[in-house]
């Protein structure tokens, strides 16, 4: 077997959230390179019509995996129309920089609602399709703050809701393995996107990161590309239930 061709994806669907910008819409174009119809869906419809004139093939719908219904008509439209879901990426987020004593109980529900119910909803609405032909691949875009706290950044929201995801895919995992569907947390680093804009670029910032990441630099965008498609594809087939940290060494501290 061609160990390279244990990364391609022809004749699968993904559906990808969250894939307006940022790290999202690197996804959707990952998971296109290696030859899956890709379902790329957000808020931003305009946005999904400029990354489908980059991506021949590539199918918008625009959904707010924040609330139920649309969750619930994505996954209903992929199936009707597409035929199948062979991978999801649950990679929609929210995160509110904020200290405890100034953060609001919207504001954290909010950000549970996003980065944790919606990944739980999500892979509840596709498992029933993927235990059906036996096969499935679940990666949740969890975060290396589902690991260790942020702190200076305060942001007790975000670190909840992706220390949430991180073992919720544990358990997942343990569910659905004999059923032949893999559940697995990619968990990046700091990355450019639309969350981190304000570091890029801030000299506080990269130094903070330049002295607690043993890769003295923040994550370019390619450098989730190997992560992501290992455990979206055969290559990754006997790995379930793990977190994956791509975050230059910042957690081995």
């Amino acid at each position: 077997m061609d160990p390279l061709g244990l990364f391609r994806l022809d004749g699968q669907v993904a559906v990808v959230t969250g894939a307006s910008s940022g790290l999202g819409a690197r996804f959707a174009r990952v998971l296109h390179a290696a030859g899956a119809t890709v379902v790329a869906t957000a808020r931003r419809g305009d946005r999904l019509e400029a990354l489908a004139g980059d991506l021949p093939g590539l199918v918008t719908r625009v959904a707010d995996v924040g609330l139920a219904g649309d969750r619930e008509r994505l996954v209903a439209d992929t199936l009707a129309n597409e035929g199948a879901i062979d991978v999801l990426v649950n990679n929609a987020g929210v995160s509110f920089t904020v200290g405890i004593e100034h953060e609001t109980l919207e504001q954290f529900e909010q950000a549970m609602q996003v980065n944790t119910t919606a990944v739980w909803h999500l892979t509840k609405l596709v498992v029933p399709h993927m235990v059906g032909r036996g096969a499935g691949a679940i990666v949740n875009v969890a975060s290396m703050l589902g690991h260790v706290g942020s702190a200076p950044i305060k942001q007790a929201n975000y670190c909840a809701s992706k220390g949430a995801v991180v073992n919720m895919t544990r358990e997942l995992a343990l569910q659905l393995g004999r059923k032949g569907v893999r559940v697995n947390a990619l968990c990046p680093g700091y990355f450019p996107s639309e969350m981190t804009e304000n570091m890029v670029g801030d000299e506080g910032s990269e130094q903070y990161i330049r002295t607690y990441s043993a890769i003295p630099r923040m994550g370019e965008e390619h450098e989730l590309d190997g992560a992501l498609l290992l455990l979206a594809s055969r290559a990754g087939s006997y790995i379930t239930g793990q977190s994956l940290l791509v975050d230059g060494g910042f957690t081995a501290r």
